[in-house]
């Protein structure tokens, strides 16, 4: 382990921070560390930070917190403290997806990566395979981020950047890093909450607008074809809204994006600046 460091120590506000991991300790702080490999990952959450901004942060945090203490019954006062340091060491300007992260085994860490973002796409081709979902945990973020990481390469073996999960019998769930969003008309929908989806904040964003626009937002228990010809997005923290424009593996086609553009424009001006 190396020197430890607090919020922007000793940096020069005008250098971007190079990629690192920073483990955190009470009264110490955060410093570098080498990262937890993905398989330790007990709970974990990832947004964009583009010059300073993020859209929806308030809402990662009570995700992550709520995911540390299901996992650990680890004090939210204690996490607290983590998150408010580790936004604190965040780079305000450049374009980075920093992630979070409570590792094992026990006693369970805490750690911040500091990581450029990759590049963003503003659609995206889908793998039709109809995965059965392999999740052990599908509702907390983290301990099965190896295994869809496995999954995605698969995906992208065939020519793909995202898949379907779907339950036992069929029903589309999410994708392996994004919610699923699709269009029926003039209704947005998504799969039902009470499937095993994760709660994902780019789509609550979006679904919050519709509220106020009265867009109607139903939910949905339905099989792949039900995809047939709609509008359909991925949505995700790193690339916002991602209309899919092409389905492989499968017999569906992919539907005109008729709102990707105006909403996509929408989502761009509604991050806030990091504390």
């Amino acid at each position: 382990m190396e020197r430890a460091v607090g919020s922007q120590a000793g940096e020069d506000p005008g250098e971007e921070p190079e990629a690192r991991t920073l483990m955190w300790s009470e009264g110490r702080g955060l410093a570098r560390c080498r990262p937890a490999p993905d398989t330790a990952l007990l709970a974990a959450d990832s947004w964009l930070v583009d010059d300073g901004r993020v859209r929806g942060l308030d809402r990662h945090r009570r995700r992550f917190v709520a995911a540390c203490a299901e996992a650990t019954g680890d004090s939210p006062v204690r996490i607290e403290r983590f998150w408010q340091e580790a936004v604190g060491a965040l780079p305000r300007a450049g374009s980075w997806f920093p992630r979070v992260e409570l590792a094992g085994p026990q006693p369970a860490r805490l750690f911040l990566r500091i990581r450029p973002a990759p590049p963003r796409t503003e659609s995206v081709a889908v793998w039709l395979g109809e995965e059965a979902d392999p999740r052990v945990l599908p509702r907390r973020k983290g301990p099965d981020l190896a295994l869809l990481a496995g999954l995605r390469g698969r995906a992208a073996e065939r020519g793909a950047a995202e898949l379907v999960l779907t339950t036992p019998e069929g029903l589309v769930l999410e994708g392996a890093t994004a919610n699923i969003l699709w269009w029926e008309g003039d209704v947005l929908c998504r799969p039902s909450p009470e499937l095993p989806v994760l709660a994902g904040v780019t789509s609550a964003l979006i679904e919050e607008r519709a509220g106020r626009l009265g867009v109607p937002v139903e939910h949905r228990r339905c099989g792949p074809e039900a995809l047939d010809g709609r509008e359909v997005w991925f949505v995700n923290a790193l690339h916002g809204i991602r209309p899919v424009t092409a389905w492989l593996g499968g017999p569906l086609h992919a539907g005109p994006a008729r709102h990707a553009a105006s909403w996509r424009t929408w989502l761009d001006t509604v991050g806030e600046p990091l504390a």
